[in-house]
């Protein structure tokens, strides 16, 4: 399969998945130890293997994992690790450990993609604000909040005034181009968000499925981003993100309730594709900052460091990849799980591998693959 037709789907845990309590080393005295409070209880966890366990509310991921279709990714993070949510997750979407990045690496890919920007819903965000990640030089992004509802001067209800409402601005937007920077760019924009909401206001009619999404915010970006893919209009990445992940307090609920949102929305939206004979051309891509520190806290857990990532999708080979990092007390760094995979070997093989960009440009070096995607 050409890398034309692969399409991948991040999705951002924000505010810092705890690992400990999202992959369970059930079998480890330390895990017990270490979270006399903020723990699943063992019997209560889905087992993957003699080692390692899911919590409960992480069940539609698990029976993925079964079928497979999941790469558990351990470890992850960068050298130096930062537990500033704001930074660590910009070095993320950057690529950029050792200083402020100005270009997403997402961003970069798509211009590798579409060099001229003709596409202007090649990348679709569904949240309030663009990620990073997404941001590059001339690349136009489409962020939306609810595609049922997008568009621009949707309440106009006679198409032909709406036509000529839509006209003005375009006219508005194409006489500025050429007065100056700025004003280029500020036009451009406005002319790119014309065309993209024209786009993508169409695709909930052209869509049909038999699945049944949660009412919840990530469950309707789920539905969006099969909406979007399925509607062949050129998507070929869609960006999402759920939290906050942030548990100083009432960890245990919190994560619970937060993982049963992500997990089913993620197992509809692996069930929907498959449905429309998609399942082979789209890779989901689950992270998040950072993890949290080993001791709980009381009630919840802190800032930590080394984390856990996951592919999703029939292009996975699923199992374990990478090392669960120890919690003996040596072993960890100033009371976190010592990361020992670097992220940007996972954007490599997505890049390269994947996408089928050179990966090089975009995370300023060469690191080590994992070979988690099928024929790898």
């Amino acid at each position: 399969m050409s890398g034309k037709n692969r399409k991948i789907v991040m999705v951002q845990l924000s505010g810092g998945n705890d690992y400990l309590n999202c992959i369970v080393p059930y079998n480890d005295p330390l895990y017990v130890d270490n979270r006399p409070n903020v723990r699943t209880e063992l019997e209560d966890v889905l087992p993957l293997d003699s080692d390692y366990a899911m919590i409960p509310s992480m069940s539609p991921v698990k029976d993925l994992f079964d079928d497979g279709k999941v790469a558990i990714i351990h470890g992850v993070g960068y050298p130096t690790p930062n537990r500033s949510h704001f930074r660590s997750m910009d070095i993320w979407h950057t690529a950029e450990p050792d200083k402020v990045g100005d270009q997403g690496w997402l961003g970069q890919a798509l211009r590798e993609m579409d060099p001229s920007g003709e596409n202007v819903v090649a990348a679709v965000n569904f949240g309030a604000g663009l990620p990073r990640a997404l941001v590059s030089k001339g690349v136009p992004v489409a962020s939306v909040t609810d595609l049922e509802s997008y568009g621009l001067l949707t309440e106009i209800d006679g198409k032909d005034q709406r036509a000529e409402a839509l006209e003005l601005f375009a006219n508005m937007y194409s006489q500025a181009i050429g007065s100056g920077p700025v004003m280029d760019f500020l036009s451009r924009t406005g002319l790119d968000a014309l065309k993209g909401a024209d786009v993508l206001r169409t695709v909930p009619e052209k869509y049909s499925s038999n699945i049944e999404y949660g009412n919840n915010p990530f469950g309707k970006a789920m539905k969006g981003a099969a909406q979007v893919l399925t509607g062949d209009i050129g998507t070929r990445i869609v960006y999402t993100q759920h939290g906050s992940f942030d548990v100083h307090t009432n960890g245990v609920a919190l994560q619970a309730s937060l993982w049963t949102d992500v997990a089913a929305g993620i197992h509809d939206l692996y069930s929907d594709l498959k449905e429309q004979n998609l399942g082979d051309d789209v890779l989901m891509f689950v992270f998040s900052e950072f993890g949290r520190r080993v001791r709980d806290n009381g009630n919840g857990t802190d800032h930590g460091s080394g984390g856990v990532a996951f592919m999703i999708g029939d292009c996975v080979e699923g199992g374990h990849y990478s090392e669960y990092p120890s919690l003996d007390a040596d072993k960890l760094v100033e009371g976190d799980l010592e990361f020992n995979y670097d992220f940007r070997g996972l954007y490599t093989e997505v890049l390269e591998d994947w996408l089928e960009i050179d990966a090089k440009p975009i995370v300023n070096g060469t690191y080590e693959k994992l070979n988690f995607l099928k024929g790898g």
